[in-house]
């Protein structure tokens, strides 16, 4: 324990701590931290929590740079330089060398918003700030994590951060204020670890991805590389500690699955139990032989590459075969990827680490500077072109458009994402929205309320009100059902629609609105998910989900119109479109480019068994409550089966959200909607 006010860097000194003995414990730690990642991203049964590798990871990094940069510190041979040159050796050359690798793949194999989403992932990575990138892009139109070969990339950039970061921390505490050390890194590791179990309600994405909410896992491991605990002497209390730590990191990764809040408090198992053992040293004992077993050393060895390699080749994998792992698949994946790390080890990153690759004085970082500036401008170009869509023939390309045929109710002054950006909520309850219709009408005459299949819809409404000589106004957030209180799968999302959808509803009764148009993806809200694998991999083999979740959505859209009823107000309740499953335009074009059949709809049979649930709940309320339904599902599917295009020309954008074009040709649907609005 340190005495109040000692300098931690000479304590560090005075107890032979300048230097790092190797320890294969630390390394049999490291096998223990990726083989679950490993086993969890090929899908293997058991391993749910196996992500939480990632965060022993973390502990161990802390661990192991701060006591390398205290010990050269207390010698007075610490350098900044030196150790970023260490830094490049040992990150640089497999990280490029994979990203290269994705590159040329994903150049011949991706289509254009595939390819898009890579490019800017790979700028974003070689400049260590993937995380902030896949923050921003967790949005509901986001291609989804399977189709990102760079997406374990993100805690690669939180570590750099910290990296960058903590040197410069450390040089500074030690000239200003060096007895402060251990104060400031206790108050920085409190903070955000609170920050991470405050931000968790209101956004995970960034508490998963962004480094102000993960450091203080590092730093556990600083505050051990400080010295700031105890040494045990007892040899049984080392191995008790050991064991306990080993225990703790086995709850996590069997115990977690991905609907674990994470990371807050549940990250402490993963984290504490990687501080146990690195603080036991217990290489006598049963864990420390376990740890130090060749095979647990060599796969601590190769964990970098390992890490580096096999999510990439589990994405292609998945992309080239159409359809999640099979338990067959799952093998040769995880044998591929041990081979391609142990190559990857031998022929990239001993070379470098070792100086056989000789890169002295300012020819490694300028080598460096060099490296990231091609892979990032690379990447920036790509981005520019959009996804470099000319590499496809013209035809595939023609199809592959209808990607980007989207309402402009999606734009920015319409609809309100979840991150925030469009209308707020004081925008939508003052009327500041997006009008639709015949704009030289007072109105307004109604409003189109509801989530993003409001915005998909909404050139149809637009096109018929038009027509009909009246005018209206849009209200639409982002996976916010139009619905009263209605508790959906996360807080932070029930109460950002709650908030939404009461200024949706004040909008109402200022402005008198005689007719409201109630739009959304309702088979998501009754049944708590959408198809099973939906995009790439989508598989109608495998039956929907069609767990139960509808008694709150019944209860809210009863109370929702009951209300509006005792206004004074018609309701029109819109039934969603039919799910295609596959990413229409993407499934199209390759079905196009490769020759095979363009039928991807799922049979008419799944389906109506997918809708009955929420149709049901629909048909129920507006019988009791005298509201209007308009079913565009017979535009979509006739009675032997349903269609995601009509003569080859793609009807959605992806898999649920209609084109503006296949929008505005169903305005008829509502043209006696607003024939009947005269009389209201």
């Amino acid at each position: 324990m340190f005495i109040r006010g000692e300098n931690p860097i000479r304590s560090s000194l005075r107890n032979g701590e300048n230097h790092l003995p190797y320890r294969a414990d630390i390394d049999g730690l490291r096998a223990i931290a990726i083989l679950p990642v490993v086993l969890f991203h090929a899908g293997v049964p058991g391993f749910g929590g196996g992500f939480v590798g990632v965060d022993v990871f973390f502990v161990i990094s802390g661990y192991l740079m701060c006591s390398l940069i205290t010990g050269e510190m207390a010698l007075g041979k610490f350098s900044l330089a030196g150790f970023y040159q260490r830094r490049i050796r040992r990150i640089f050359p497999a990280l490029f060398a994979m990203m290269l690798t994705c590159a040329v793949v994903a150049w011949f194999a991706f289509m254009p918003q595939e390819l898009l989403y890579f490019a800017r992932s790979m700028t974003a990575a070689s400049l260590f700030a993937s995380n902030i990138q896949f923050a921003k892009e967790a949005g509901y139109f986001d291609i989804g994590a399977q189709m990102k070969p760079l997406l374990h990339t993100w805690s690669l950039a939180v570590e750099e951060q910290f990296y960058i970061g903590f040197p410069l921390l450390m040089i500074l505490l030690q000239r200003l204020a060096p007895r402060q050390i251990m104060p400031v890194m206790l108050v920085a590791l409190a903070a955000s670890f609170a920050a991470s179990i405050g931000v968790l309600n209101q956004n995970p994405t960034a508490g998963f991805y962004l480094s102000q909410y993960r450091v203080w896992e590092l730093l556990i491991g600083v505050i051990l590389g400080l010295g700031a605990i105890p040494k045990l002497r007892s040899e049984t209390g080392r191995q008790v500690l050991a064991a306990i730590g080993l225990v703790l990191i086995g709850i996590a990764v069997f115990v977690f699955t991905e609907k674990t809040a994470f990371p807050g408090f549940a990250a402490l198992l993963p984290c504490l139990g990687a501080a146990c053992i690195i603080h036991a040293r217990a290489g006598n004992g049963i864990v420390g032989r376990l740890l130090a077993l060749r095979p647990m050393v060599f796969v601590g060895l190769i964990s970098y590459s390992l890490y580096l390699w096999h999510w990439p080749i589990i994405v292609f994998t998945r992309y080239f075969t159409d359809h999640e792992l099979t338990p067959a698949l799952r093998l040769v994946v995880i044998l591929a990827s041990l081979v391609v790390a142990v190559a990857s080890w031998h022929f990239v990153e001993r070379p470098f680490r070792k100086g056989r690759v000789l890169l002295t004085g300012r020819l490694l970082p300028a080598m460096a500077v060099l490296l990231v500036g091609v892979t990032a401008g690379a990447g920036a170009l790509v981005v520019m072109s959009g996804g470099a869509p000319g590499r496809l023939p013209a035809d595939v390309r023609a199809i592959y458009a209808a990607t980007y045929d989207r309402s402009h109710f999606y734009q920015a002054g319409c609809f309100s994402e979840s991150d925030h950006k469009g209308p707020s909520d004081a925008d939508v309850e003052s009327g500041r929205v997006c009008a639709l219709g015949d704009l030289s009408d007072l109105g307004p005459d109604f409003l189109v309320w509801g989530d993003s299949h409001a915005a998909a819809m909404a050139p149809a409404i637009d096109a018929a009100a038009a027509a009909g000589g009246f005018g209206g106004m849009f209200a639409a957030h982002a996976s916010c059902p139009p619905l009263n209180d209605v508790p959906l799968a996360t807080k932070g999302d029930t109460r950002r629609c709650a908030a939404f959808n009461d200024s949706v509803r004040d909008l109402i009764r200022e402005k008198h609105i005689p007719l409201v148009f109630m739009l959304a993806y309702w088979p998501k809200y009754v049944h708590q998910s959408e198809l099973p694998n939906q995009g790439d991999y989508f598989d109608a083999s495998i039956p929907p989900n069609l767990a139960d979740y509808s008694k709150p959505v019944a209860a809210a859209l009863d109370n929702t119109l009951a209300q509006l009823k005792q206004e004074g107000v018609k309701v029109v309740l819109v039934m969603d479109v039919p799910e295609m499953g596959h990413f229409v335009p993407e499934a199209l074009a390759k079905a196009k480019l490769e020759g095979t059949s363009p039928d991807i709809a799922p049979p008419l049979s799944y389906i109506a068994e997918r809708q009955a649930l929420a149709r049901s709940v629909l048909e129920k309320s507006a019988a009791e409550y005298d509201a209007m339904i308009v079913d565009p599902l017979p535009s979509f599917c006739d009675n032997a089966r349903c269609h995601a295009s009509r003569a080859g020309v793609p009807l959605y954008m992806d898999a649920d959200h209609i084109t503006a074009s296949a929008a505005k040709s169903l305005g008829y649907l509502f043209a006696s909607v607003f024939k009947l609005a005269q009389n209201i």
